[in-house]
């Protein structure tokens, strides 16, 4: 037996709780790793919740968690690894555990900590979907909402390693973050729409909106074309004739290896602000949800 983290029902951080479970066995192609570091995504609060419950519904009990580094201990027929490789990728039934099934893993440079492996995956993996999806090019203008966010803070560094002109919107204590990434940073909140034209007399190409707080409307009339907005946080997307991006973010399998490289050559910086061990999930969201954090926070089991 080992330990997850699991919930049966949906509520509060309190609802994650440590459980005894078998290790899972991996089918074809995948791998069982023991994990060295789980990474904890705003979707897996907004799971836990059940805010997601329509679009998916839950098969209680959850083992939360996208995201896994670790070492490979099991092998399924076809897999691309062996007992002991260290390797980083996207879990198959979650990854709040000792033990974490990945498909397609990634390997772990020796370059790269545990920690920033485990909160590479998805959010990298988005941040580089998005971009592609919005068509954005070297010599126009981006602007980021919730630049200095775990997605937000790495596609600000694609963009701007890409020649585009980044312009991030930004809480007060997260200014010179941004900034120092090569981007224009200015402050969110009442006022916002004035500051970013201040920062880009020349007008705004398109817009990431990384924050869901609000802002597709001023930001469709910055750029004149809905089409040219893109979310991956504001469930009303639609009201505002703007794509709400979601789904698979590497079905080609290529995307993990080049950021994962770029990370461990210190070209793509993935902050972690906090790491907890395994029990300590619950704590872990509810640091999250009370927006105390300042980059990634990393279960450690």
């Amino acid at each position: 037996m080992s330990t997850a983290i699991t919930f049966s029902e949906y509520g509060a951080p309190e609802v994650l709780r440590p459980t005894e479970v078998t290790p899972p066995e991996p089918g074809p192609g995948q791998v069982r790793i023991k994990v060295k570091a789980a990474s904890v995504n705003p979707i897996d609060m907004k799971i836990r919740s059940g805010l997601m419950a329509k679009a998916v519904p839950a098969q209680f009990p959850v083992t939360p968690g996208l995201d896994a580094a670790g070492v490979v201990d099991a092998v399924g027929q076809g897999a691309d690894a062996t007992v002991g490789d260290e390797v980083l990728g996207a879990t198959v039934g979650g990854g709040y555990a000792e033990y974490a099934l990945l498909e397609r893993p990634a390997a772990k440079p020796e370059a790269l900590s545990w920690e920033v492996a485990a909160s590479l995956v998805t959010v990298g993996q988005t941040a580089h979907r998005v971009l592609g999806q919005l068509g954005v090019e070297a010599g126009q203008t981006l602007l980021v909402h919730g630049a200095a966010g775990s997605v937000g803070f790495i596609a600000v560094q694609l963009a701007v390693a890409r020649g585009i002109t980044v312009i991030g919107t930004v809480g007060e204590k997260d200014i010179e973050r941004v900034t120092a990434l090569g981007a224009a940073a200015v402050r969110y909140g009442d006022g916002w729409v004035e500051r970013v034209k201040a920062a880009a007399p020349g007008g705004v190409d398109f817009v990431l909106d990384a924050s869901g707080a609000g802002v597709l409307a001023d930001s469709v009339a910055l750029t004149g074309d809905a089409g040219k907005v893109i979310t991956i946080a504001d469930m009303f997307a639609q009201q505002h004739g703007v794509r709400f991006s979601a789904g698979a973010p590497d079905p080609s399998g290529q995307v993990l290896p080049e950021l994962v490289q770029l990370a461990a050559a210190g070209k793509l910086t993935v902050p972690i602000w906090r790491t907890y061990p395994l029990a300590d999930a619950a704590q872990a969201h509810a640091d999250l949800e009370a927006h105390r954090n300042q980059g990634k926070a990393v279960l450690l089991p």
